[in-house]
């Protein structure tokens, strides 16, 4: 009881620290996008190359952040220690089940031939 307790505490823990960084993500990814929206805009970095390049390192970084909200909202909430958990029961009691019937075959075959 008291070790589930523990990993449910670790599990609500791990999946703050998550949110807060993916927080922490959209800010710095906010201010960066202004950062480099008025760097080219106002300061003319990157005047001699496409007038666009901040829009593309946006747009990338936008992708980069989406992938990081989806790992977080969506990946990580369904497959977490308990679908792992669920899962490994699952397949042992499949290979139990194998095992079973091939011991049961093998007795068949050794009762025949006896």
């Amino acid at each position: 009881m008291e070790k589930e307790v523990h990993e449910q505490y670790e599990y609500a823990r791990r999946r703050l620290r998550q949110k807060k960084v993916l927080y922490f993500h959209f800010v710095l990814f906010l201010l960066g996008s202004l950062f480099l929206f008025i760097a080219n805009r106002f300061f003319g970095f990157g005047g001699t190359t496409n007038q666009n390049w901040c829009i593309w390192a946006i747009t990338i970084w936008f992708f980069v952040f989406i992938l990081h909200f989806i790992k977080v909202y969506i990946t990580d909430r369904f497959m977490n220690k308990k679908w792992e958990r669920e899962q490994i029961d699952r397949l042992v009691a499949l290979q139990q089940k194998r095992i079973s019937q091939l011991e049961s075959r093998i007795n068949e075959d050794t009762e025949n031939k006896i």
